[in-house]
């Protein structure tokens, strides 16, 4: 059965390590026959949420900006991939502020189960992510059928490029070949 796979990456600069992961994951994800759009955040215009829960109330956002084209796209996903730089041993803020204001998601009739996160960072050791997956299940926490399906990090990398090569790219690539 094909899926409808989100693919979101956060970061801004062109040609990021992180969204060579998000790239790989998508053409897996084609690959194997699945329904796939990939959203960048470069370019995007989102506010930061105010924290006013009129979402709750009415369903949308009260805030006009870019995320009321993406929050309708997630909300009708089947599978949801987050792609973010680490910075600070954290996921960046353009991903924190999108969460944010997915709030509007909360209570809803949400298609999303499946959660993947796609990191990458100039550290390499292997608990660089852990906040960033940890702030993410924070998030997954609140959406009471979807769960945090997989995640690669590709270590190492700093300038915009040097995840070339990196095995990571293929860890995505076979990750979004392998959604069932």
């Amino acid at each position: 059965m094909n899926k409808n796979v989100l693919v979101i990456s956060t970061s801004l600069r062109p040609q990021s390590n992180s969204e060579a992961l998000a790239d790989e994951f998508v053409r897996g994800a084609v690959a194997a026959g699945h329904n796939v759009e990939k959203i960048s955040l470069r370019g995007k215009e989102i506010h930061f949420c105010r924290g006013c829960l009129a979402c709750q109330h009415t369903g949308r956002c009260v805030i006009s900006d870019d995320m009321q084209d993406i929050i309708p796209k997630m909300h009708d996903a089947d599978a949801i991939v987050f792609a973010t730089p680490i910075y600070y041993y954290e996921m960046c803020g353009q991903m924190k502020t999108l969460l944010d204001r997915a709030n509007a998601l909360y209570g809803s009739d949400y298609r999303f189960r499946d959660i993947y996160l796609l990191t990458a960072a100039a550290e390499d050791e292997p608990e660089v992510p852990q906040r960033a997956i940890s702030g993410l299940g924070g998030w997954i926490d609140c959406f009471e059928r979807a769960h945090l399906h997989g995640t690669v990090f590709a270590g190492g990398v700093c300038n915009g490029g040097d995840v070339a090569g990196h095995h990571a790219l293929r860890e995505a690539y076979e990750m979004g070949k392998s959604i069932k």
